[in-house]
């Protein structure tokens, strides 16, 4: 098999939104044109219905919201399409900066009656800031909605980002009615349809070719009305700006832009059809050595995500490495680098939700599951026997702290190797005093609703049962010395009005209980850096 025809089909990519955009439909929706699924699950929050696809821990069944990230690989076109499904939920949304260091480009989706909110600012923030290319659909077209110059106006002001609208609205009668294809002269039609005959929510009618806005063609498929509109709003669009370059697409400087609605398939398959046109293959990755190309023979990939017990009757780890160079082989040996060890990949898998299968080869772009035998952590970095390694994945400070106290103080194993592994997962941070200090065990989170999935896993799936209590802290920061040298923990307690512990991967850190004792830290020590973020690499005390 050629490798560098594989690489030039594989395309990975996220879908970043604020909660209720539509992302799990659409999610679906892509599965459903890639002929993975014949049925879409339904993502309401009610009980009984069906479990969306990309959903496959049990709690995300009970509660109807995306709380780890799934990944989902299918054909589509002659391309290999690596979807890595992210939490909506901004309180899981750890896990979704961590994936987006593992992807080649992001959709972003937004409501049409909403616009740009919140959550999908903090996602698009870490998409500009690794400068990937940012395709926006704009989704719920078939409710009301605000006007499309009013949303192309708020994304280039908020996001700071360039719009060029691939697709237009187009309606007859005032009514959500289809889109216009600038770049294709080409309009798509839709009828609404009724389910209870067995024909679905909504289907295309073949798209109506046009030779330009002024073909009667357009005329008669819109009314008079509508035609109107149309034209009035495209020689607009004409007058607003340049056409669509896409070099400033691919270096994430300008975002094409799509309307639709997933959930009627209105507008998915112009959407489909530009993406696969426009959407990049696999680029080079960033290493300590210089960049790497993925058409490099020599393997090389980076672990980005780390979960326990997706097979809860074999307890077993599945650690997610993103291929950025060379192929994969089933039974090859691969060097960890931070370890220094060599690993032998028995059983790689790929997935499709919670659903595995064995691979026998995946190329640069492809998403893997290795099995994890407790040596992985979030961000290192695997190769063919190279020492190079990718740039590190960063954590991000928590928000909300808070204490575990164990009901039955018999399972102290399970807890703790409980937490350990959920910690390593990047499902909560963890904090420990320092070896010789006593003090409590302290989780940290970018939301409240992370310390309930570790309650809940450490008794589904560890049998521990486990109770929240509250913690002191407001702030917490990375530490490391101006000078590098290594951080003498004795001297940094005397130093600060917090408490000195250290991660799950032994950096230390500060807890404070209020901004003040932080402002005073930074202002009468400035020999110590105080991060709010931080990459895998250890800070080593002395």
């Amino acid at each position: 098999m050629n490798a560098q025809h594989e690489v030039g089909r594989r395309r990975t990519f996220a879908i970043i939104s604020h909660p209720d955009a539509g992302k799990t439909t659409l999610t679906e929706k892509l599965l459903l044109y890639g002929g993975v699924i014949q049925l879409a699950g339904a993502v309401k929050a009610k009980r009984g219905r069906s479990s969306a696809v990309s959903d496959w821990m049990e709690m995300e069944r009970e509660r109807g919201i995306s709380i780890t990230t799934s990944v989902l690989q299918f054909p589509y076109r002659g391309l290999q399409l690596n979807l890595l499904d992210t939490p909506g939920h901004a309180d899981f949304s750890e896990d979704t900066y961590r994936t987006l260091h593992a992807v080649d480009g992001a959709i972003m989706l937004l409501d049409s009656a909403k616009g740009v909110e919140a959550q999908t600012r903090k996602l698009f923030r870490v998409c500009k800031h690794r400068a990937i290319p940012i395709f926006t659909f704009v989704n719920k077209l078939d409710r009301p909605g605000r006007d499309p110059f009013d949303l192309i106006g708020e994304v280039e002001s908020v996001l700071g980002i360039g719009v060029y609208p691939i697709t237009w609205p187009v309606f007859r009668d005032g009514t959500f009615a289809g889109v216009y294809h600038r770049l294709a002269g080409r309009v798509y039609l839709f009828e609404a349809l009724d389910p209870d005959a067995g024909k679905g929510v909504g289907a295309e009618r073949p798209p109506v070719e046009v030779t330009g806005l002024e073909d009667p063609a357009l005329a008669e498929a819109l009314g008079e009305r509508g035609y109107a509109r149309l034209k009035q709003e495209t020689e607009l669009l004409e007058l607003a700006g340049d056409g669509f370059d896409k070099e400033r697409f691919l270096a994430g400087e300008l975002s094409p832009m799509f309307f639709g609605s997933a959930v009627n398939n209105f507008g998915l398959e112009p959407f489909l059809e530009s993406f696969c046109e426009l959407m990049p293959p696999p680029g080079p990755r960033a290493t300590d050595q210089g960049p790497v190309s993925p058409s490099q023979e020599e393997f090389s990939g980076f672990v980005f995500k780390i979960q326990a017990n997706m097979d809860k009757a074999h307890r077993d780890r599945i650690a997610f490495v993103r291929l950025c160079s060379g192929r994969m082989v089933r039974g090859m040996k691969v060097r960890h680098v931070r370890s220094g060890r060599d690993l032998r990949l028995a059983n790689p898998t790929q997935f499709l939700a919670g659903e595995r299968s064995l691979v026998e080869e995946s190329f640069a772009g492809d998403v893997v599951g290795v099995n994890d035998p407790g040596l992985f952590e979030i961000g290192d970095t695997l190769t063919g026997g190279s020492t190079f390694e990718f740039q590190g994945i960063p954590s991000f400070a928590p928000e909300h702290f808070a204490r575990l106290e164990m009901v039955d103080p018999l399972k102290r194993k399970q807890f703790a190797r409980g937490l350990e592994q959920l910690a390593q997962e990047g499902t909560v941070q963890l904090y420990r005093p320092p070896e010789g200090r006593a003090g409590d065990l302290v989780l940290g989170a970018l939301g409240r609703l992370q310390f309930e999935v570790v309650k809940f896993r450490l008794e589904a799936e560890y049998g521990v049962q486990v109770r929240l209590g509250g913690a002191p802290w407001q702030l917490a920061r990375w530490v490391s010395r101006e000078d590098g040298a290594p951080v003498d923990l004795d001297r940094l307690h005397d130093a600060v009005e917090g408490m000195v512990v250290l991660d799950v991967r032994g950096r230390v850190v500060v807890l404070f209980d209020r901004e003040w004792a932080l402002q005073t830290a930074n202002r009468l020590h400035p020999e110590y850096r105080f991060a709010e973020t931080a990459t895998g690499v250890v800070v080593r005390a002395a």
